[in-house]
């Protein structure tokens, strides 16, 4: 049976027509007046999820059991399951929606749900799964973010700033994704003892998020150019530095991977295999 759960209260001004158009496509599958409920559900998580993450997930919960077969629904479950912490459930709808919609763009979220039950291992291997090549610009950003904290979780400093080394970490330009992955590589920066590097790149994020401020509602996909005023900042990365630290992580995924297939080998023996979802 079903946990018993109370739907909470839609003000009567927010309408299915406060849901995005794309989202609301999606639920044409629906009867017209269950549609309208889903739509105004997930219309209230949007206007909540920043301020009141507990309650846009009782809203997401209550879409879910009416339109639980929609990827939508699904995907937003698991965004604010993982806004409330609860990673387990974050990482269970995630899978649901990757199988109902054969998408790969919230993989660094499934990444870094994965590291939120305490499992950078299996963060990683689940991050080396899909060809980054497929995925979005701003996705590769952000799996290359979750990477780098799975690296951080189990002590590998130089591994994690390997991993932000991709082509977004560009100081020239700014996206919305852009701060996040220049206070990233600060952070590591920061582990590795590197301090001025790291002022250097979060000097880098505030001019990146001062001129997203400058634009309103910038596309994921538009550019900014970025000029760095008052900052004698090098604007290149030092390339040796990065094939280094790629060669060194490629011959620690090659270690771990033989390592996992020591660990299957000795279950298999034990007549034990790990649960599948």
């Amino acid at each position: 049976m079903r946990p018993q759960h109370d739907d909470p209260e839609i003000p009567d001004d927010v309408t299915e027509k406060d849901l995005h158009r794309s989202a609301r496509n999606e639920l044409k599958t629906l009867s017209k007046e269950n549609a309208e409920g889903v739509a105004r559900h997930l219309a209230m998580v949007a206007r909540l999820i920043d301020d009141d993450p507990e309650l846009a997930h009782r809203h997401a919960v209550s879409a879910s059991r009416r339109a639980g077969r929609i990827a939508v629904v699904r995907e937003t479950l698991a965004v604010t399951a993982y806004r409330t912490g609860d990673f387990a459930l974050a990482l269970r709808e995630l899978r649901t929606y990757r199988r109902i919609s054969g998408s790969d763009e919230q993989l660094p979220l499934m990444v870094d749900s994965e590291r939120g039950v305490g499992r950078p291992e299996r963060a990683l291997e689940l991050g080396r799964s899909v060809d980054r090549a497929t995925l979005s610009a701003g996705t590769q950003a952000n799996l290359a973010i979750a990477m780098s904290g799975a690296r951080l979780d189990l002590g590998q400093p130089e591994l994690a700033l390997s991993e932000l080394q991709i082509a977004q970490l560009d100081p020239a330009v700014a996206y919305s994704w852009s701060p996040a992955l220049f206070d990233a590589y600060a952070e590591v920066l920061d582990e590795l003892g590197r301090d001025d590097e790291a002022q250097t790149w979060r000097n880098r994020s505030r001019v990146a998020a001062r001129a997203l401020d400058d634009e309103a509602r910038v596309d994921e996909d538009e550019t900014i150019i970025v000029v760095e005023e008052d900052l004698e900042l090098p604007a290149h990365i030092d390339t040796t530095e990065v094939e280094n630290n790629q060669e060194h992580r490629r011959d620690a995924d090659d270690a771990e991977a033989a390592e996992n297939r020591a660990d299957d080998t000795e279950e298999d023996a034990d007549g034990v295999r790990p649960t599948q979802d």
